[in-house]
């Protein structure tokens, strides 16, 4: 893992950050629901660091050791969380990588804090999590709330399992993360997402965008994932996981994943000058 520092921002707080160091380019990665930073990105640190990126990744409120707060989860103060923090350790604009919720973090950073935002790589993500079925998964956050906090160590290894991990020291180390989470937030967080839409405002974004497309995801359709690169008039770059693999398939995820950073840094380095 690249080295762990606590940054304290004004207004928002202690922030817990990965941060590799170095004089790259810096490429600001966001975790998806469920997930912190190491669990989303951990096959991913290496490579880009070996690529001489300046690797910075996050963990949001609520999720792992990120900030626990009185008030409501919200996607937007997750992005204000990732934005100040880039200004504080005077990076920004950064390349923003988000996955899955951090899709929609990372837009919200496009749409609120431009100004920190040199590209965006999204990938796992949609515009909108809209669509009937997902909105009845959302609906039950309150039932998952519930039982995280009742039992949070059963909740958390039957959906490990349910997921196809068996017990193993990776699916411990998986589960120390999770049990670091906020029950109420993830709950929230889910809500969130079922409330979510960028649609009425994606469009006019300029901002250089790529899309990394997980060809065999479950969680998020293919299809809205084509929709979002559309939307943006983003290339898009597939490749071939299903949504969980993205912490275990960093050789078949990795490859696109740098093609992305590396097509969006080339549009940004045009547009600066």
């Amino acid at each position: 893992m690249p080295p762990a520092r606590t940054l304290r921002v004004s207004g928002h707080g202690e922030l817990f950050l990965r941060d590799a160091g170095g004089d790259g380019p810096v490429a600001m990665l966001l975790h998806g629901w469920m997930a912190s930073a190491d669990l989303n990105w951990c096959g991913a640190y290496a490579d880009l660091a070996g690529a001489g990126y300046r690797v910075l990744a996050i963990d949001h409120r609520g999720h792992g050791r990120g900030l626990r707060q009185l008030a409501p989860f919200r996607l937007v103060d997750c992005a204000g969380d990732a934005a100040h923090a880039l200004r504080e350790l005077g990076v920004a604009p950064a390349l923003v990588v988000g996955y899955s919720m951090g899709g929609a973090i990372a837009q919200l950073m496009a749409r609120d804090f431009s100004d920190t935002v040199a590209g965006l790589v999204l990938s796992g993500t949609a515009q909108d999590w809209q669509d009937p079925q997902t909105r009845r998964v959302f609906k039950a956050m309150g039932v998952l709330g519930l039982m995280l906090s009742v039992a949070p160590r059963w909740t958390w290894t039957a959906g490990l399992h349910r997921a196809g991990l068996r017990d193993s020291p990776e699916t411990a180390w998986a589960l120390s993360e999770m049990m670091r989470h906020s029950a109420r937030d993830i709950a929230e967080a889910g809500r969130e997402l079922g409330r979510f839409d960028s649609r009425p405002w994606l469009r006019p974004l300029h901002v250089p965008a790529a899309v990394v497309l997980t060809t065999r995801d479950e969680a998020v359709a293919p299809r809205k994932q084509r929709e979002l690169a559309a939307a943006l008039g983003a290339a898009i770059f597939e490749a071939q996981i299903s949504h969980l693999q993205i912490t275990t398939g960093g050789t078949t995820y990795n490859p696109a994943l740098m093609l992305a950073l590396d097509a969006v840094r080339g549009r940004a380095t045009v547009a600066a000058a």
